[in-house]
């Protein structure tokens, strides 16, 4: 639901407020009133759900004061400028602290309803960007699933919303497991496209002609339309990119150079072919390539997460733990440190498979996470390398990942967890402090 966007008006003439205020009014906004700085304040915090209309010349705090303090509380917070005849250079100087844009004395109403309508609509794409920012840093919805603290993480967190928000076609790569489809429907989930069609299709499924045929018709009588048709005003993923043809990639080119900026059904492209070293850039035309990859992301594997590996192999084991009705595998410090050295060249998707396996051994009381590891990765060498990070951070690593679990085994209880780990309330309280574990998360 959209939010309601209000517009205050600060200003000590009574007449100029009210009127301001009846034409906003009538225009479809909802405002408020102030007749001076001190007043408007106390109701225009952080976050404020609106815009600020102010006059420049006022009794006691003046506009610029005003504005000052309002740029230092949200400097996301759009503030237009009513100002006298013959004060350009103020006004000048009011746009260099921040505000949005001003408007001289005596001023076209109509001029006044256009600053308002873009002035709000910015607004309302800051205030939903920083509560996206805040799903993201909590893990809600569809980038719960997006799990990890590392810095590859949040970096790639911090990109899907930015380029959720923005307009063009985008390019996803990395190796294969390292979750590019899911990545792709998050993209369309944090932007505006949202409530539209997401289609997807793998362009490696099909033969040359029924790809044409589903991507851009002709359709049969009483079919479904053509996903670039079905999916207008949304987003249509194309995994395996690479496997277009010469001919799909110049009809693809031509259905978005077509459309124009901003483009009205957005493409989302994969790839998934790392074989021999070849790279989507080989595979494509280079004005497509260009044209796809203006806004890349590019997934970090999951031997670059770090600590995020403990993370999700112990989320994996407790989900099929509850799945087969038994007890997941207690982690040990010398298998922490061997599933953070794996190579992982399948990625999440072999971790996934690991802690499936791993579970299922523990329900039969044999086998142990090394001989699944070595399976997995016979052929990428010895499971324990010399290569990684200094021993500290591996012993940090599975401190964390064992105060987690017995935390949430034991649901925040912290007497049960200070009796289980022989640790003091002091001691514990350090250590949760120090990996930004709370208390409040597992309850």
């Amino acid at each position: 639901m959209a939010r309601t966007m209000k517009v205050a008006i600060v200003d000590d003439e009574q007449d100029m407020r009210q009127s301001i205020s009846q034409w906003l009014t009538l225009s479809g906004f909802e405002t408020e009133t102030f007749s001076c700085a001190e007043d408007a304040l106390k109701a225009i915090g952080n976050d404020w759900p609106g815009v600020v209309v102010s006059d420049i010349k006022m009794p006691g705090m003046d506009g610029m004061a005003f504005l000052k303090r309002l740029m230092g509380q949200d400097s996301g917070l759009p503030v237009i400028m009513i100002t006298g005849h013959g004060d350009v250079p103020m006004a000048v100087e009011a746009m260099r602290l921040g505000a949005w844009d001003f408007l001289e004395k005596p001023f076209d109403p109509g001029r006044m309803t256009e600053l308002a309508k873009r002035a709000t609509q910015h607004r309302r794409m800051t205030l939903d960007a920083r509560a996206l920012r805040r799903d993201l840093a909590d893990g809600t919805g569809i980038m719960e699933k997006l799990i990890g603290s590392s810095s590859p993480m949040e970096r790639l967190r911090e990109d899907i919303l930015d380029l959720g928000q923005a307009d063009g076609h985008v390019l996803i790569d990395g190796e294969t497991g390292t979750g590019k489809t899911l990545v792709a429907h998050a993209l369309h989930a944090v932007g505006p496209r949202a409530s539209k069609k997401f289609a997807s299709i793998s362009c490696a499924a099909f033969s040359e002609e029924m790809l044409a045929q589903r991507l851009f018709g002709p359709v049969e009588e009483g079919g479904p339309l053509p996903l670039v048709e079905e999916a207008r005003g949304g987003t249509v993923l194309l995994e395996d990119v690479e496997a277009l043809s010469q001919a799909l990639q110049a009809r693809l080119l031509t259905f978005i150079n077509d459309q124009g900026t901003p483009a009205e059904t957005r493409i989302v492209a994969i790839c998934n072919d790392h074989q021999a070293g070849r790279t989507v850039e080989d595979a494509l035309r280079p004005d497509l390539y260009y044209r796809l990859s203006a806004l890349k992301i590019t997934l970090p594997p999951l031997r670059a997460r770090g600590e995020d590996i403990l993370t999700l192999f112990t989320r994996m084991a407790e989900q099929f733990a509850d799945e087969y009705g038994c007890e997941a595998p207690v982690i040990t410090a010398q298998e922490a440190a061997q599933l953070l050295q794996a190579p992982w060249p399948g990625n999440i998707r072999q971790l996934i498979n690991v802690a499936e396996r791993a579970v299922l051994q523990n329900r039969r009381g044999t086998g142990s996470i090394a001989s699944l590891l070595m399976t997995e990765n016979e052929a990428a060498g010895p499971v324990i390398t010399t290569e990684g990070k200094p021993l500290k951070e591996y012993v940090e690593s599975f401190e964390k990942m064992l105060i987690d679990n017995t935390m949430r085994r034991h649901k925040g209880s912290i007497t049960n967890v200070m009796d289980e780990l022989c640790l003091p309330r002091r001691t514990l309280n350090e250590k949760m402090a120090k990996y930004g574990l709370q208390r409040s998360d597992y309850l």
